[in-house]
């Protein structure tokens, strides 16, 4: 299962940190700056997810780290998950390894809201999320777009979107094995439209013809498409905003997000 778009870690002080110090120095001199970046308590990052897929459902648990440490997933050993759902269901999650807990395989199903509680440290943490139903990725194509005299290609979801309900979709793009960007969007200006999607990240920078790009198309609610649209506002080089933790769904202060989601998947061949 590939739940979690980004590869993110989570640093304490300013938690979720991207930015840039500039200095502009108008004279010959030059100063030393020291940066005396505060550390404080670690604070435990949660990043689950529950689909549609008859598989076995994976939660990655954390806890931030310093500043200065190097960038590392700092897995959280001996916690208790659980799942419960509005059907019925409970699914208790073993530690694979280190942070990593899976539940024996199982499928969800779309209408059912579930329950994630997380035991750790002491400390109880839920978030609840309710699985749309499906909406089905029909097939990708190609865009190109010309911006400053440069061509760039960029892929696009093709999809049949249900009218009359709201629906918050999350995009994953994968090529060469690894995830590579993500894009949170919803049907404000497209309910029950055939949507032609462009997904703006630049593939001809990174692919090559011949290679394989593929896109995992998830129907989400609307909390959890907050905090990954929150999360891509974070990361734009284009768009810049201060940066800021994305709105968790947990509760007790807990960081990540717990999603119930349906997923369609596509492949496509770069020409």
């Amino acid at each position: 299962m590939m739940y979690s778009n980004r590869n993110r870690q989570f640093k304490s002080g300013a938690v979720f940190l991207t930015g840039i110090l500039s200095l502009s120095l108008f004279s010959a001199c030059e100063k030393a700056i020291d940066l005396n970046l505060d550390n404080v308590k670690p604070v435990i990052v949660i990043d689950g997810g529950v689909n549609d897929l008859n598989e076995v459902q994976v939660v990655r648990i954390s806890t931030t780290y310093s500043f200065t440490e190097e960038n590392k997933f700092n897995g959280l050993a001996g916690a208790k998950v659980v799942l419960t759902g509005s059907d019925g269901t409970t699914v208790n999650y073993t530690e694979k390894t280190t942070g990593i807990y899976n539940s024996p395989k199982f499928r969800g199903k779309p209408g059912t809201t579930y329950k994630l509680t997380v035991n750790a440290q002491g400390q109880t943490y839920t978030a609840t999320s309710t699985m749309p139903k499906k909406v089905i990725l029909n097939l990708l194509t190609f865009k190109e777009l010309t911006v400053a005299n440069k061509t760039r290609k960029y892929v696009a979801v093709i999809y049949d979107d249900p009218p009359g309900v709201e629906n918050w979709y999350h995009s994953i793009v994968r090529f060469k094995g690894k995830v590579e960007f993500d894009a949170a969007t919803d049907d404000r200006f497209n309910d029950g439209n055939k949507v032609n999607d462009v997904i703006f990240y630049d593939l001809s920078k990174d692919m090559v013809p011949g290679d394989t790009v593929a896109v995992e198309f998830q129907c989400v609610d609307k909390a959890v498409h907050r905090y990954f649209f929150s999360l891509g506002q974070n990361l734009s080089e284009t768009q810049p905003v201060s940066p800021a933790n994305p709105p968790s769904n947990f509760d007790n202060h807990a960081l990540g997000v717990f999603s119930a989601y349906t997923t369609s998947s596509r492949k496509a061949l770069f020409k």
